[in-house]
């Protein structure tokens, strides 16, 4: 058994080196990791990346693309026969459907590869003809990503950190209620676990949908096959000391456990730690929204997300020797159309001191970060109405809720980014000298033009940050 294990370690290892080999020299792979916290739009962002790669009129900011050098691009079957393929097509159906609609979000791993012929740049251009590069998008939810803080806690740990945040939370009364009532140091009983269980899995179901970031564990709210498994039956409770045998409470630990081996550690090691790029999405302005408590819980998640990387440069050594490292990663404000264009700069700059926050808290250093404000899909036109004397910037679009015409004014984000975090990190309740809102957009009937992909707010930048040194 053992020497059998030790062969299948062996003949992995030398696979690993032969993909890796092949894939420096003949056909270069990048796998680019996609996630999103709380409704960010994750799927939103894949269709659309996709489709203005291969139609590439709306993308002068990606310089390959500018250039010319993208001869093509076209879709091939994904490498990994275990993993669900991305529903691309369905997915931009929706979008550009006469009746435009927003495609259902992935509540799984999924992944789809785009292989690109690009022409070489600069000495080589004259020396070598065109090559191909596949781009592998891996989309995972933000909620998994979140679990591998998680790893380096125990039970009570993790209990105390929960029920300590939950304190504050109005949602989280309910469960809260049943967790002191509770006797963790009674003898287990299957129908309390339960109770225990259902009601934290309502409580992360009701923070994610006023704004919070951190709801873990992740598979609570998108528990897949695992429904009803004992893994994913336990809850954190509060403790005095050392769990007794047979207890409610030291089932819950083995239970915590199992969750973190069986679950979270086989995410991390079959498809996050192969990742070289990666994307996280955010709805920043969600959270503002929803106040100063989701702002710092967001900025919380930021470090959690931070923290799970190993950065670095993926040099050839690195890969062949010490396993591949995350190379560049891009904090991504979504929804930048719900806003005038004025402002973008400002959501970006809280994007960046959000960033910048998170990192001094993380053990984090090496690979190349980016924030930036975009829209994926642009479902909004701008103009500028006067109301009671002052000119106001908004934005125009189709109500998801109604289905009419409405121009939106959110209110003006502050130029200085620590007028949110501050508050939020102090513990607020509320903005003391503003008022932010949210509408909730349906995507606008597009007339696509050929070689053009769907309207965007600086998706190509993106693109050229997350691929443009490797095209």
């Amino acid at each position: 058994m053992v020497i059998a294990r030790l062969a299948d370690t062996i003949t992995r290892g030398v696979e690993n080196i032969s993909d890796t080999v092949s894939e420096t020299f003949f056909e270069p792979v990048i796998r680019l990791g996609v996630t999103g916290l709380s409704r960010a739009g994750k799927t939103v962002f894949i269709t659309s990346l996709v489709s203005n790669l291969m139609d590439r009129g709306r993308m002068p900011g990606l310089v390959a693309a500018q250039e010319g050098r993208i001869e093509a691009a076209f879709l091939q079957p994904q490498p990994d026969d275990t993993v669900p393929r991305f529903d691309y097509e369905a997915h931009l159906g929706a979008l550009t459907a006469a009746d435009p609609h927003w495609p259902d979000s992935t509540r799984a791993v999924s992944e789809l590869r785009l292989s690109l012929r690009v022409r070489p740049s600069g000495l080589l251009s004259g020396l070598q003809g065109p090559r191909i590069m596949h781009l592998d998008i891996v989309d995972y939810p933000g909620e998994w990503l979140l679990d591998l803080g998680l790893m380096d806690k125990d039970y009570g740990t993790w209990s105390r950190d929960v029920l300590q945040r939950l304190e504050n939370r109005a949602c989280a009364k309910a469960y809260l209620d049943l967790a002191r009532t509770a006797q963790g140091d009674e003898k287990h009983d299957e129908t309390v676990a339960r109770d225990l269980a259902h009601s934290f899995t309502g409580y992360l179901h009701e923070a994610r949908a006023q704004g919070f970031s951190d709801c873990t564990p992740g598979r609570f709210l998108l528990p897949g096959d695992l429904a009803g498994s004992p893994a994913l039956t336990f809850a954190p409770l509060p403790s005095d000391g050392p769990s007794k045998r047979r207890s409610l409470r030291r089932e819950m630990e083995r239970r915590y456990e199992a969750y973190k081996s069986q679950v979270v550690k086989p995410f991390f090691r079959d498809h996050f730690s192969r990742i070289d790029r990666q994307v996280v999405l955010i709805d920043a302005l969600g959270a503002i929204h929803s106040g100063p408590r989701a702002v710092d819980d967001m900025r919380h998640a930021m470090s959690d997300i931070l923290g799970a990387f190993r950065p670095g440069r993926n040099a050839f050594l690195t890969r062949l020797l010490m396993g591949k490292r995350v190379e560049k990663i891009l904090f991504a404000a979504t929804k930048a159309d719900h806003l005038h264009h004025k402002q973008h700069d400002r959501l970006a700059a809280i994007m960046q001191a959000l960033v910048r926050d998170a990192a001094d808290r993380a053990d984090f250093a090496g690979a190349d970060t980016r924030a930036m404000a975009m829209a994926s899909l642009r479902a909004t036109t701008e103009e500028t109405l006067t109301h009671e004397g002052e000119a106001l910037d908004c934005v125009r679009g189709t109500l998801l809720e109604t289905g009419k015409q409405a121009a939106f004014y959110p209110g003006d984000l502050p130029q200085d980014p620590m007028r949110l975090l501050n508050p939020a990190r102090d513990g607020a309740e509320t903005w003391l000298d503003a008022d932010y809102e949210v509408m909730q957009f349906a995507p606008a009937q597009l007339s696509l033009k050929p070689n053009e992909g769907p309207p965007h707010i600086r998706l190509d930048r993106a693109a050229e940050f997350l691929l443009g040194d490797r095209l």
